[in-house]
């Protein structure tokens, strides 16, 4: 038995996620090949090599590739799929629009949302916005899963790199274009990868206050900020930032919730934080029973306070 992990990257490093989902891979099988996809991606796949574990390293560089649409990859997925009997994706934007595509193609089931690996063929996944845990048995001579990367710690660096193998691209896909992207750099850390982030729920009132109270913080804590869906849905905050069950799962080591009530869809997202503070005027607000710490407080007077006692940047 042997595991295909597509990788994610910005050309230069692989992702932590793809880092948490070779965790979940090694679990499965000891003999894991990592598949690097791109345009001018040499430097990932390099970087992937170094992953404690990984058997090879194998590097795919077309034009096609360059923006990972779904079908191409899919497509190419597939066609390397022979070797192996597990075939794996971290659970985020990309792996989830890759791997049903894939599963449709070898016509077998996905198990999406890994969150603990049991067997090579039996899984635990989280059904009721993680109020539930689901085992799912694979019954295929083949499995294809995303795996949810906040319930895996990240593979270490190894101290000796893994062969690096080309491979010929897959087939084209012409009725697919890349049209466009916009990308905001804030200078801050990802959401899903970040080891303090804030979150700012409804109770934060405007999109004004979030940067007059909450951006001044998470710069000097070097925090990554989140968002409830609920602030979202008001203009608030960008849909990128939204935590929760329709939005990222995170496990950073501290989670700062401000003017969050703490609904099942949000707690779905931030309930693997290692530390969970909670700030909210509402004594009865459900976030303080998942909380480690909470304060009861108006928030407009909390956060002006908390960010005069941080000094320096941490």
């Amino acid at each position: 038995m042997s595991v295909l992990l597509l990788a994610e990257h910005d050309n230069a490093k692989v992702t932590d996620a793809t880092a948490r989902a070779l965790s979940a891979a090694l679990q499965i099988d000891r003999s894991v090949d990592v598949l690097v996809v791109g345009q001018d991606c040499h430097t990932a796949a390099e970087d992937a090599a170094t992953l404690s574990g990984v058997s090879r390293a194998i590097l795919v560089q077309d034009a096609r590739y360059q923006h990972f649409l779904a079908e191409a990859l899919a497509d190419l997925i597939v066609n390397l799929s022979g070797n192996y009997q597990t075939l794996i994706a971290p659970g985020t934007a990309i792996g989830k629009s890759v791997m049903p595509r894939v599963a449709a193609q070898l016509d077998v089931m996905q198990v999406t949302d890994v969150s603990r690996v049991l067997t090579p063929t039996s899984f635990e996944r989280l059904i009721y916005a993680g109020n539930a845990i689901q085992i799912v048995e694979v019954p295929h001579d083949k499995s294809v899963l995303t795996i949810r990367v906040a319930s895996f710690e990240s593979v270490a660096a190894s101290e000796s790199a893994a062969p690096i193998e080309c491979a010929a691209p897959g087939p084209a896909f012409p009725k697919t274009r890349f049209v466009g992207e916009s990308i905001r750099k804030t200078g801050r850390p990802e959401l899903t990868s970040a080891r303090i982030v804030i979150s700012g729920g409804r109770g934060m009132g405007s999109a004004d206050n979030f940067d007059a109270l909450i951006k001044p913080i998470a710069d000097k804590l070097g925090a990554a900020i989140g968002a409830s869906r609920a602030a979202v849905d008001s203009g608030f905050a960008p849909n990128d930032w939204q935590v929760g069950q329709t939005g990222k799962v995170v496990a950073p080591e501290l989670y700062i919730a401000i003017g969050i009530s703490g609904a099942i869809q949000h707690l779905a997202g931030m309930k693997d934080a290692k530390v969970i503070v909670a700030i909210n005027k509402d004594e009865e607000a459900p976030i303080f029973q998942v909380a480690d710490y909470g304060l009861v407080g108006d928030l407009f007077s909390v956060l002006p306070e908390f960010n005069r006692t941080l000094k320096q940047p941490v």
